[in-house]
């Protein structure tokens, strides 16, 4: 196991790990998250965005969060609650099945094995929670970070997937509970 299962006040998961804790956005999440939508490190996400683009996101991922029982989490330092990043399943109406996804939202962050830590934690608990068997991450076929991630977690690119962007170029990974290809 990656991660152990709590509940907060509302009864909604948060999930620890040795150096993370995963829990539901907060309304306090949205100005980090707005500086990394905002910036240029955004741009293989279909960034940058504007800051009320970025609210209209966290309105749907905690819709998300209502509608289907999961979403992205807030990923904050264990030792001091900063929140560092998004990670997790969601499933926005313009998606075809559900993706796991991730951003850390500071370059500092970045180098540490902090995404994978969040990621696994996230996706096991998505699988062992929702019925769900498989999950997709869509990746810009240049985001080689996120590539080696998913490879990293045991997805496997999927040439046959169908994705949300039309005619942009997309790289389909596909995850698989249990880890198997």
């Amino acid at each position: 196991m990656t991660h152990r299962l709590a509940q907060d006040m509302h009864g909604k998961p948060v999930l620890w790990t040795e150096r993370l804790c995963l829990r539901v956005p907060a309304d306090g999440d949205v100005v980090p998250s707005a500086r990394f939508w905002a910036s240029e490190r955004s741009h293989m996400m279909g960034g940058p965005w504007t800051y009320e683009k970025t609210r209209d996101g966290f309105v749907d991922i905690l819709d998300q969060w209502n509608r289907h029982g999961f979403s992205l989490f807030t990923v904050t330092l264990r030792d001091t609650g900063e929140p560092i990043g998004g990670i997790g399943p969601y499933l926005p109406e313009t998606h075809p099945e559900p993706e796991l996804g991730w951003s850390l939202w500071s370059a500092e962050h970045e180098g540490k094995g902090l995404a994978l830590e969040a990621a696994l934690a996230a996706r096991d608990w998505f699988f062992a929670t929702s019925g769900h068997t498989t999950a997709v991450s869509y990746t810009d076929p240049a985001n080689t970070r996120s590539h080696r991630l998913c490879e990293r977690m045991g997805a496997t690119v999927d040439p046959d997937a169908p994705h949300p962007y039309g005619d942009e170029p997309t790289l389909t990974y596909r995850h698989h509970a249990g880890g198997r290809a």
